[in-house]
C-alpha cells in the first residue's frame, strides 16, 4: 500500500504528525459537543445514533468507521494506516475528552468552545493528512466511489453523502444548529490553510514544489 511505503520517507515526523493530527480531531470533536450549538454533519449522525443506542459518541464513531471501512470493499479501496488509526483513535480521544469537559456554560464560553473546535478540526484535518499515510474512512468512501464513476464529480457526491447522514442524524436527535453551519462555512478554508502548512514533502521533490495533498471536496 502507498501509504506504508511512504513510511519509508521520515516515519517519525509523519507517524508523530498523524496522530497528534487524529488526537487533535477528536479533541476538536468534543469541543464542537460541549458547545451544543451544532455538529458537522457526521458527528450529527453520530450524536443522535449515540442517543438512540445509548452508546458513548466516542464508541459510535468507531462503530461507524468500521462500517463505511467495509464499504470500501466493493469500490476497491484498500485502507492505510491513515484510515485504520482514523477509526480507533478519534472514537477512544472524543470519549476521553467529554469525560473531562463539563456539559453546559453560559453563551459567550459554549461559543469560545465552538470556536476553537473549528479552528482545531481545520488544524487537525491539516495534520493527519499532511502526514500522507491515507485518507479517514468517510473521505476515502467518496473518493473511491468517485475514482470508479469519474464522471461523477467529488462535490456531489460529497454533498449528497454529508447532506443525507446530516438528515438522518437530525431526525435521530443529533444537534444541528449555527455550529454547523460556521463548520460548513469555515473548514474548507481552514483545510486550505493548513493542509499545506504540514504536507511532509517526498524525498523525490527539491525545493518544497510538491503540490499539497487536498480534503475531499
Amino acid at each position: 500500500m502507498a501509504a506504508i511505503g511512504n513510511l519509508r520517507h521520515r516515519p517519525v515526523r509523519r507517524l508523530t504528525q498523524l496522530y497528534l493530527g487524529l488526537a487533535l480531531y477528536g479533541i476538536s470533536m468534543a469541543l464542537m459537543i460541549r458547545s451544543g450549538l451544532g455538529l458537522n454533519p457526521w458527528d450529527v449522525f453520530h450524536q443522535g445514533l449515540s442517543e438512540r443506542t445509548g452508546l458513548s459518541f466516542g464508541t459510535v464513531t468507531i462503530a461507524v468507521g468500521a462500517v463505511v471501512l467495509l464499504l470500501w470493499i466493493p469500490l476497491r479501496q484498500r485502507p492505510g494506516l491513515g484510515a485504520v488509526s482514523n477509526v480507533v483513535v478519534i472514537g477512544l480521544v472524543v470519549d476521553a475528552t467529554l469525560a473531562l469537559l463539563p456539559a453546559g456554560g453560559p453563551l459567550w464560553a459554549r461559543a469560545g468552545l465552538l470556536v476553537t473546535g473549528i479552528v482545531a478540526n481545520g488544524a487537525a484535518t491539516g495534520l493527519y493528512l499532511g502526514a500522507d499515510l491515507g485518507p479517514g474512512p468517510r473521505d476515502g468512501l467518496m473518493t473511491g466511489y468517485v475514482a470508479r464513476r469519474p464522471h461523477r464529480s467529488i462535490r456531489l457526491v460529497r454533498t449528497v453523502i454529508e447532506v443525507g447522514v446530516l438528515a438522518l442524524g437530525w431526525l435521530l436527535g443529533g444537534t444541528v444548529g449555527v455550529g454547523t453551519v460556521a463548520y460548513a462555512l469555515a473548514i474548507g478554508p481552514l483545510a486550505q490553510l493548513f493542509v499545506p502548512m504540514f504536507t511532509v514533502a517526498p524525498p523525490d521533490v527539491a525545493g518544497g514544489g510538491r503540490v499539497a495533498p487536498q480534503p475531499a471536496g
